[in-house]
């Protein structure tokens, strides 16, 4: 049965690639190494262990942690016994904390650290569910004892246990962080994940099996990152967890990777420091930068560049890009981004330095990818989210939304057969974004057709376009679209502060604070310039006609933003309801 369960891939790496370092994370100053016989040995005893707890087939465990190997040991050692995973994002808040543990009627469960452990014991009070810790919490059980326990436990009767799990058995059910509502439990499979994998190693050419290196940080309670990392571990690819995006840069520099999987806010946030360097030098050095810069920005892969560009092109690559992939470790070959719309001209840049970003397309339904951007200097289509896995079929129904269906698409959604049936109609996922498919068989995203409302004029309008377009704005860093039922589009902006706080000193302005800086009519108008400027992309309707300032950046930790750096646009409308309502002041 090899590679017919996602725990097969630990073996199939001992078998084809084993790895000195299959897992590793810091520890102290120092990186702590798993081999991949090592990983399989601590997942076997971890089986054990949870047998004798009394875990069986079936019985849900949640997992809530940031990075590190114990995630995906316990992950695995549950796998292989049947049992069901239910991971948690360490950015929940308790009550929909509670609300998972309770609907996912959970067995038990394995926080990463105190405070973690805190909030699950919240969570979890009044239900027969015992918690244990990763890391040493006083009066907590730590994993280690189910790995002790699990020491003499009988192999034989583990291996029937392993062999007994088929691949349309559930794997996980992975509650959806949700910019809406309460979340949804996706049911998934091993058959719907192990196609995925299959499929992902064969879309990424440019791999070297065996031989490449990994920085792993985004979520792993998010099925991007998760079905990642199962992908580099068939692929041979070594992990290095970086427990916080705050170690990313420092880790970067010190795996060396060839290829890391992200969002785009964080390629947003490194283009921003390509940018702000120009400011920091002078002269024909800056002149020479800025250049470089622009010629980025309009570098098309597929259009290599002759004559005088190509020796500019030879030129910034020396002076200037290589510097970036220094940034970076020096090694980066492949960059995969998902979750959310990426400017385009983001990833220009990117592959004008000599990387090659893949725009993804997926949901959680879909384990997750259905679509990339080949990496391919002559396929690539920038501004798409590329062509189907080739186990994949898309299509666009008749008004507009994107339906796919294949061997990754969910079982459904744990206890909701009414949204399950909604969702699953006809053998499609109906997936709720809108798109079209080019003459050259990419999919462009349009828009998410939830998130798409419509005016008092009878316009419809798609935020998340006009949104992309304004971020282009060297001043404004985040942006959300409003006008639902009102008679125009307007939009909330938290500018760029560093830049715009450069822009004030260069106009003479003293402006210490951001609310102060959010505040000043010279910088709105300076917004307000921006906004106009792209504007002119738009219909009439689509056209952001009013604009306010927010005065701090929305964050994950004050529940304005998911996990993976969406917008939570039902929290942000909440909580700004004045400020809307200051941009309609003739509206009933």
């Amino acid at each position: 049965m090899s590679n017919q369960r996602v725990f097969d891939f630990l073996r199939h790496q001992l078998a084809n690639y084993p790895k000195a370092d299959c897992l590793s994370a810091r520890k102290g100053k120092d990186w702590q190494r798993f081999n991949t016989q090592e990983v399989l040995e601590i997942v076997d005893r971890l089986s054990q262990g949870l047998l004798k707890l009394g875990i069986r087939r079936g019985d849900t465990v949640a997992l809530i942690a940031n990075n590190c190997p114990e995630w995906h040991f316990i992950d695995f050692a549950l796998q292989q016994i049947g049992a069901v995973s239910v991971p948690l994002y360490p950015t929940l808040t308790l009550d929909d904390m509670r609300f998972i543990v309770q609907h996912a009627e959970i067995r038990l469960a394995f926080a990463g650290d105190k405070a973690l452990y805190g909030k699950l014991k919240d969570a979890t009070q009044g239900m027969n569910c015992p918690v244990y810790t990763f890391e040493n919490v006083e009066g907590a059980a730590n994993w280690e004892e189910l790995l002790m326990a699990g020491g003499d436990g009988n192999p034989e009767v583990l291996a029937a246990l392993r062999d007994s799990v088929r691949p349309d058995d559930l794997l996980t059910i992975i509650y959806t962080s949700g910019t809406t509502g309460r979340p949804k439990g996706v049911m998934l499979s091993h058959r719907n994940v192990v196609s995925q994998v299959e499929a992902v190693c064969r879309f990424v050419k440019p791999l070297v099996p065996g031989q490449w290196r990994t920085v792993s940080f985004l979520p792993l309670s998010h099925v991007f990152e998760r079905t990642a990392c199962y992908f580099y571990i068939s692929a041979g690819v070594s992990i290095y967890y970086a427990k916080s995006m705050d170690v990313i840069a420092a880790s970067l520099q010190d795996v060396h990777p060839q290829m890391f999987t992200t969002v785009p806010r964080l390629l947003e946030k490194v283009y921003e420091k390509f940018v702000s360097k120009s400011h920091e030098l002078k002269g024909v050095t800056r002149k020479l930068y800025e250049a470089a810069l622009r010629f980025a920005e309009s570098f098309e892969p597929n259009t290599p560049p002759k004559g005088l560009a190509a020796l500019q092109y030879k030129l910034y690559d020396k002076l200037v890009y290589s510097k970036w992939r220094a940034a970076m470790g020096n090694e980066v070959q492949v960059i995969v981004v998902g979750s959310a719309a990426l400017q385009p001209r983001l990833a220009r840049v990117f592959w004008a330095a000599g990387i090659m970003v893949t725009e993804g397309y997926g949901m959680t339904e879909s384990a997750p990818v259905l679509t990339g951007n080949q990496l391919d200097a002559d396929q690539v289509d920038i501004g798409t989210v590329g062509i189907p896995l080739d186990n994949v079929e898309i299509r666009i129904a008749e008004d507009g939304e994107i339906l796919a269906r294949g061997p990754n698409v969910m079982m459904g959604y744990y206890k909701d057969e009414e949204m399950t049936r909604e969702t699953l109609k006809d053998g499609w996922l109906h997936t709720g974004d809108v798109g079209e498919i080019n003459a050259r068989g990419n999919l462009r995203i349009t828009d998410r057709k939830k998130e798409m409302f419509k005016t008092s004029c009878g316009k419809y309008v798609a935020p998340q376009v006009i949104e992309n377009k304004l971020k282009e704005s060297a001043y404004i860093d985040q942006v959300m679209v409003v006008g639902d039922g009102r008679k125009y589009a307007s939009a909330l902006v938290v500018p760029l502060f560093d830049q715009v706080r450069a822009w004030c000193s260069q106009q003479g302005l003293q402006i210490k604070s951001e609310a102060e800086m959010a505040s000043h009519p010279k910088v709105r108008e300076l917004i307000e310039h921006e906004v106009k400027r792209f504007n002119r992309l738009f219909g009439s309707w689509e056209q952001v006609k009013k604009v306010a300032l927010v005065e701090r950046p929305w964050s994950i930790d004050a529940g304005e933003l998911a996990p993976t750096l969406k917008l939570k646009r039902k929290v942000i409308t909440e909580r700004f309801r004045k400020l809307i309502d200051s941009l309609y002041p003739h509206h009933s």
